[in-house]
């Protein structure tokens, strides 16, 4: 019974886990102001027929604070890839010089950073209720052992070990967005 005990909590565990790295992972990709190669996760460009990331056709880096800076391993892709980056519709503008492709990021408006901290916010809540979501999906499997013979005391110190977990997920989560809201406002 214990090792069934310990596998529910380091499911738990993992789940947690999992969420917050999604949030890390969603609020890298919102603009904060700052040029980071993380904005054009998610672009696709047409390869020879095949949908590839746009990192594995390119050098992507940020030679400067307010610019990316997009080189094709093949100098043929720079109208496939600016075709790519404007049909994302992430609302950055490439040039393509024939060389590279820059893209200029523009300062935030007061506007667009408030919407922006709404954004991440609403991705900080949804971690959280993945994270409630693990604790009560591990909640009900203890309830389960405990049906089917497990000591109560061990049910007891499982649940509080699973709050516990949760509670320091649902603090991880506040820190990142706290870290994320003031990148955002920072002018």
């Amino acid at each position: 019974m214990n090792e069934e005990v310990d596998l529910i909590i380091e499911e738990t565990r993992d789940r947690m886990a999992k969420a917050l790295d999604h949030l890390e992972h969603e609020l890298a990709r919102l603009r904060a102001g700052r040029a980071t190669p993380a904005l054009l996760d998610g672009i696709t460009v047409d390869y020879y027929g095949v949908n590839s990331p746009l990192s594995q056709v390119s050098n992507i880096n940020t030679p400067d604070p307010k610019t990316i800076m997009i080189q094709p391993w093949e100098k043929t892709m720079l109208g496939t890839i600016e075709k790519a980056i404007m049909a994302a519709n992430i609302g950055l503008t490439p040039v393509n010089n024939g060389e590279v492709i820059r893209i200029n990021i523009p300062p935030l408006t007061e506007e667009r950073r408030h919407q922006l901290v709404k954004q991440v916010r609403n991705e900080g809540e949804t971690a959280k209720i993945s994270v409630r979501n693990a604790r009560k999906f591990a909640n009900d499997e203890l309830k389960q052992l405990l049906k089917d013979g497990l000591p109560e005391d061990m049910e007891k110190d499982a649940v509080e070990k699973v709050q516990e977990m949760t509670s320091d997920f649902n603090t991880k989560v506040d820190k990142v967005m706290a870290m994320k809201e003031k990148d955002v406002m920072t002018v």
